[in-house]
């Protein structure tokens, strides 16, 4: 039991996970400033330019409301918010990664080709035994 007390402390304590969970809680953050940017500065002059639409009324009536029962819609509109929310991240991310790498030097480079693997014995005696039939024959 101490082991595992010991295990789980050092687990908990290592660098990276204390980096993911302040880049976690960071990022919550950087996706309420996106959802503000998508939803009052880009949304409200796009639907404007398509005549006056807010996306995030944009919806299906699928049952409209009786009673007390709300109406059952697909709310399409706030997919497009979202669409346009995640484009915005991907882009910032990209934007800032692209900074960073300029900033420490590094460059983009793609990944070298892996080397193929070495023949395994049996591969080798079978490549043989090819040769040997191909001369005889």
């Amino acid at each position: 039991m101490k082991n595992f007390i010991k295990e789980f402390r050092d687990f908990s304590i290592k660098g990276n996970l204390i980096d993911m969970a302040i880049g976690i809680i960071i990022g919550g953050a950087f996706g309420k400033i996106v959802n503000s940017l998508v939803t009052d500065i880009i949304m409200p002059p796009l639907g404007m330019l398509i005549g006056g639409v807010d996306f995030k009324d944009l919806s299906i009536v699928i049952k409209k409301a009786q009673g007390a029962a709300p109406a059952v819609a697909v709310k399409y509109g706030v997919f497009i918010n979202t669409i346009f929310e995640f484009l915005i991240i991907a882009f910032s991310i990209f934007l800032v990664m692209k900074a960073v790498n300029k900033i420490t030097g590094k460059k983009e480079e793609a990944p070298a080709p892996a080397a193929p693997p070495e023949p395994t014995k049996q591969e080798k005696l079978l490549e043989e035994i090819r040769d040997i039939l191909k001369e005889k024959a």
